[in-house]
């Protein structure tokens, strides 16, 4: 659920989240929004939710990989490219 929230910037605030925007395409606030969650991020680490996905995911690729040879890829792609 969203909520506002004013900020007072002073001009070096300012014109960080201007420089934000200007590289994100976006606007100030949203700018701003994205900068608080990635110092959060930075501060926190990610959150339960996002650890626990990683994980899904993980164990995921690991289920499509388990039967796959590395050795035998790379010789299969290699006799592939001789014909180029």
């Amino acid at each position: 659920m969203a909520s506002r929230t004013t900020l007072v910037l002073d001009e070096k605030a300012r014109e960080a989240a201007r420089q934000l925007a200007h590289k994100y395409g976006c606007s100030l606030s949203e700018a701003t929004r994205r900068a608080l969650i990635r110092q959060r991020d930075a501060e926190l680490g990610p959150s339960r939710e996002r650890r626990r996905e990683r994980v899904r995911t993980l164990r995921r690729l690991e289920d499509l990989f388990k039967d796959n040879d590395p050795l035998a890829e790379v010789k299969r792609l290699k006799a592939e490219d001789q014909g180029f």
